[in-house]
């Protein structure tokens, strides 16, 4: 196990306080969001000024919007996570693997099996708080930031990861719009699930730190 020691997720210090506070504001989000519309099936006044230009742009493109809503399915963000996964084990970075692995699915089932059934908001009969494709591509993100642009990096290699993040946030604007579009989520059911995708990579990376140095495997470099 000693050729899998290496860096934590997070670093020490700063970072982590940064990461459980993060953590604690994204799940007030998350809960403050879903009791505001526990149990109702229509769009408050927010919803309806974002969400009614987004329908009626795009309402005559069905393709188009089965196509925008993509990437926050399984296959794609499989396809995405599987990715950084093999990218961290050429690394030799155990931490990362787990995390590229498990933090979509993980994240996207506190959706379903959580927040879903308990705060039981619906569009159009079906339950959608939070936006379970909003969560996915947001999980993918947040992965994508602790992996690969936390660590340091030289300045021509940061700049192809950072364009990369932009690739992956025109994804989620795509994605969002899409299932809005589709009439398949609510704005505020967006901004819910980004909200989950943070938190739970946040989760995952204190957990695996901690982990991590149960095991006596981290190191920080000097």
């Amino acid at each position: 196990m000693r050729r899998w020691a290496g860096r934590p997720l997070l670093g020490t210090g700063q970072r982590q306080r940064r990461a459980w506070g993060l953590l604690a504001a994204c799940v007030v989000v998350a809960v403050a969001i879903g009791g505001a519309f526990a149990h109702q099936s229509t769009a408050d006044w927010l919803d309806r000024v974002a969400d009614d230009p987004v329908i009626r742009l795009l309402a005559g493109h069905p393709g188009l919007l089965l196509w925008m809503q993509d990437p926050g399915t399984q296959l794609p963000a499989g396809l995405l996570s599987l990715a950084m996964a093999v990218a961290c084990l050429v690394t030799r970075r155990l931490n990362g693997v787990l995390l590229a692995l498990i933090a979509v699915f993980a994240a996207t089932r506190i959706d379903e099996w959580l927040l879903k059934p308990l705060f039981h908001r619906t569009y159009l009969g079906a339950l959608s708080y939070p936006s379970g494709h909003t969560t996915s591509v947001v999980a993918l993100i947040t992965c994508y930031v602790v992996l690969f642009l936390l660590p340091p990096q030289r300045l021509l290699a940061r700049r192809w990861l950072l364009a990369g993040l932009v690739v992956l946030l025109v994804l989620l604007a795509i994605t969002a719009l899409g299932v809005i579009g589709l009439r398949w989520h609510y704005l505020t059911d967006v901004v819910g699930g980004a909200a989950v995708g943070v938190a739970a990579v946040c989760a995952l990376c204190l957990l695996l730190d901690g982990a991590w140095r149960w095991l006596g495997l981290s190191r920080v470099p000097g």
